[in-house]
């Protein structure tokens, strides 16, 4: 072995012993890092991440759903270079700039101005927390102070702060944390797959609409917001409903006086074919939570959008009545110049429209593994692709972390969500890299079933 290699792989062990000592991950179990080593990243380019040693890493999950447009993107870098020399923050309380105005009036004008105002943060889980505590005050300001309760589906992730979790259905996420939790109303999820014999999933979406309906009607007046995942439940394992179940969401919230709030955050940005997941659907939320690929993974963004009657009903002399939250990295000029780097992106290569075609390529290339009999639920929803893991006992324990350090050997960044497998890739994948990541998959999939073939 060279002196050179050598280095390197001092240096990449060094990292990684001094980020197990100061560095605490997210969603992870520390211990477990002591047979499963850190990556650590050293630089990203397009689709690419790469480590401290050179060896390279198909992106396949964008970084947890939030890079759109490839790692260390030239026109993202360039805006950002610009905005450096101009203004890096200024508090949003008294003060405003163009870059928040802009990126603000762009959004609104994606909605055709229905959603004609935006209420910044730093995270998804922040923007749950906007749009729950909004949808509250609205009807306190309104003289209905009994609306005080929510409605989120079976299996829904909101986020991780408490009252993000209150609305989560994740068990792994809530259960630690119950005591600190408020109530809220869990109904039947319209996921797909828990269609019966004979049953298509417009069937399944009406059959969970009739379970939102029977909680609206029983306790209407005590709910302030229905909250969902337009499309698809990301966090449960990737659970992707028809359309038909936002038209009847839409109807049943209009009809019993509740908000209803759509968690655009994994979805939106073109994630789930149309900017915006609500679209498919030809409906409008109340409110609308984006984060994640708004930035295009650049810089931490949320925000949540809401119609001018939710607006109104801030505006008013008294302080108390207007809306009561701040965070100090508001409406940030540097992310917000990175949402606009990334609008102009979409429209100017024609995102949307290309990617129905990548999605056809992408789906092509995974259709031997949906013809597996060790697969089923096969799916996809634009550039979301998943499929479950048929196994049992401790085979389907091991599943997720095996899988997860195969891929890694094989050069691809996946990771599984308990038996499912799932694709959330950036938007600019070439031929070669399509190739690769679907045979990746396919040769991971099969190599992982092999090592837990006598679990």
């Amino acid at each position: 072995m060279s002196s050179t290699k050598q280095l390197k792989q001092i240096k990449q062990a060094d990292w990684v012993a001094r980020s197990l000592r100061s560095v605490w991950h997210p969603c992870t179990q520390m211990q477990q890092h002591e047979t499963v080593p850190l990556i650590p990243v050293s630089h990203g380019r397009g689709a690419w991440l790469f480590d401290t040693d050179g060896k390279r890493y198909l992106d396949g999950i964008s970084s947890w759903w939030v890079n759109l447009f490839g790692h260390a993107n030239p026109r993202i870098n360039a805006a950002l270079k610009d905005q450096l020399d101009k203004l890096e923050h200024a508090m949003l309380a008294g003060f405003t700039h163009e870059p928040v105005v802009r990126l603000s009036e762009q959004l609104s004008a994606l909605t055709g101005g229905v959603l004609g105002h935006c209420f910044y943060a730093s995270d998804g889980a922040s923007a749950t927390e906007i749009a729950l505590k909004m949808s509250f005050h609205f009807w306190r300001n309104a003289g209905q102070t009994a609306k005080q309760e929510f409605i989120c589906l079976k299996g829904s992730y909101h986020g991780e702060t408490i009252g993000a979790l209150t609305v989560t259905d994740v068990t792994l996420f809530r259960d630690a944390y119950g005591p600190l939790l408020g109530r809220a109303h869990v109904v039947a999820s319209p996921d797909a797959r828990g269609a019966l014999d004979g049953e298509s999933s417009q069937d399944v979406a009406r059959r969970a609409a009739a379970d939102l309906a029977r909680c609206l009607q029983e306790n209407h007046g005590k709910i302030a917001a229905l909250i969902i995942e337009p499309l698809v439940q990301c966090a449960t394992g990737m659970a992707m409903h028809d359309p038909e179940y936002l038209r009847l969401v839409r109807q049943l919230c209009d009809e019993h006086e509740v908000h209803l709030i759509a968690d655009e955050i994994a979805v939106g940005c073109g994630r789930s074919g149309t900017f915006f997941a609500c679209e498919s659907a030809a409906i409008w939320p109340d409110f609308m939570c984006l984060s994640k690929g708004i930035s295009g993974g650049y810089l931490p963004l949320s925000l949540v959008m809401t119609r001018e009657s939710i607006f109104q009903g801030f505006y008013d002399k008294d302080v108390r009545r207007g809306f009561l939250h701040s965070h100090s990295y508001t409406g940030n000029p540097l992310a917000c110049r990175a949402a606009l780097a990334t609008l102009e992106i979409f429209e100017t290569d024609q995102v949307l429209q290309k990617n129905l075609l990548l999605a056809e390529k992408i789906k092509h290339g995974l259709m031997p593994l949906a013809a597996h009999k060790q697969v089923k639920n096969f799916r996809s929803q634009g550039m979301i692709f998943a499929f479950d893991a048929v196994l049992q006992g401790e085979a389907a324990a091991q599943f997720s972390r095996r899988f997860f350090s195969l891929a890694l050997e094989q050069e691809i960044l996946l990771r599984p969500i308990g038996n499912t497998v799932y694709l959330m890739p950036p938007y600019i994948l070439d031929d070669a890299e399509v190739a690769c990541l679907t045979e990746g998959t396919a040769q991971i999939f099969q190599r992982t079933l092999d090592s837990l073939a006598n679990v």
